[in-house]
């Protein structure tokens, strides 16, 4: 719980910090975040070769589903991405955005830029035809991802941004747009 606090309180303390840190921590943090998914998508790839484990689609289905899948995930990403610029901030934590950010696709999720890096990565499972990163590692991935996102980041966000948050975070789901307030999956947080 200790490291738990600690790391909340230096984002914090980052992302509050001085703009030159953080511009200098900003490249360190998308390398740590590529490496970090990278790492996911070689272990897959290693797991289906050490075990042989049998490809998910034929080969003449393996890009039909797998490019619009990575296409549209690029895309979210990229366009949450380019919300995140507009009002001076970076998709790294140490270099965020200065408020909340409730425009493009943030009006539907909280997080769609990890959204779309989970459809890239599906995406990428079916174009490898990787049985390990479709349905272990990627939502291994997505599992970390929201437990960090929950544990983390958010009581981070509550505590710099306050209310405007809090208030963001009760009306906009986690990834998934929609969802009825009340839902069961919408109480889980993901909706």
């Amino acid at each position: 719980m200790a490291f738990r606090k600690r790391w909340i309180d230096l984002l914090y303390k980052t992302a509050t910090g001085a703009r030159k840190i953080r511009t200098l921590l900003t490249p360190i943090g998308v390398l740590v975040f590529g490496a970090f998914t990278a790492l996911f998508v070689v272990a897959a790839i290693w797991v289906d070769r050490l075990l042989n484990l049998p490809g998910l689609l034929p080969e003449g289905a393996r890009l039909p589903v797998a490019i619009p899948m990575m296409a549209v995930g690029l895309a979210v990403a990229g366009w949450s991405g380019f919300h995140f610029l507009k009002v001076k901030g970076t998709p790294v934590p140490f270099n965020p955005p200065p408020k909340v950010v409730d425009t493009g696709p943030y009006r539907y999720a909280r997080n769609p830029m990890l959204t779309g890096v989970f459809l890239f990565l599906f995406g990428l499972g079916f174009c490898f035809n990787s049985f390990a990163l479709v349905f272990f590692f990627t939502p291994l991935y997505v599992s970390i991802n929201v437990w960090e996102l929950k544990n983390i980041e958010e009581p981070e966000l509550i505590k710099r941004l306050g209310d405007d948050y809090s208030e963001y975070r009760k009306r906009t789901p986690m990834f998934i747009p929609g969802g009825r307030p009340g839902s069961k999956i919408n109480r889980m947080n993901l909706v």
